[in-house]
């Protein structure tokens, strides 16, 4: 089922995981093994989670690596049904295979 207005993966990280364990994005960012500007521009949601990025989520964090990567297409996509017109958009008719 599709989710209402997702929260971007860096909102869900500060949310969830550094303000209830009073934790820095420094902090977080030094476990991460990435510089702290690079976990800055994730959860203030100007860049996405990367499959590396996930991988280093998931081993830190330990929700799964397709946990990270689905919460960060389920924004994506929220926010591209947002913006996008497909009134101009025709199904294409395809002969059976």
């Amino acid at each position: 089922m599709a989710m209402h207005n997702p929260p971007h993966p860096g909102e869900f990280i500060t949310e969830v995981y550094l303000k209830p364990n009073n934790l820095s994005g420094r902090e977080l960012s030094a476990k991460l093994d990435v510089s702290a500007s690079t976990l800055n521009r994730i959860l203030k949601g100007k860049s996405g989670i990367s499959p590396e990025m996930a991988l280093r989520l998931s081993t830190a964090l330990g929700r799964s690596a397709e946990s990270w990567l689905s919460m960060q297409v389920n924004y994506d996509l929220w926010q591209a049904k947002q913006r996008v017109k497909l009134g101009k958009v025709r199904k294409v008719r395809l002969k059976a295979a």
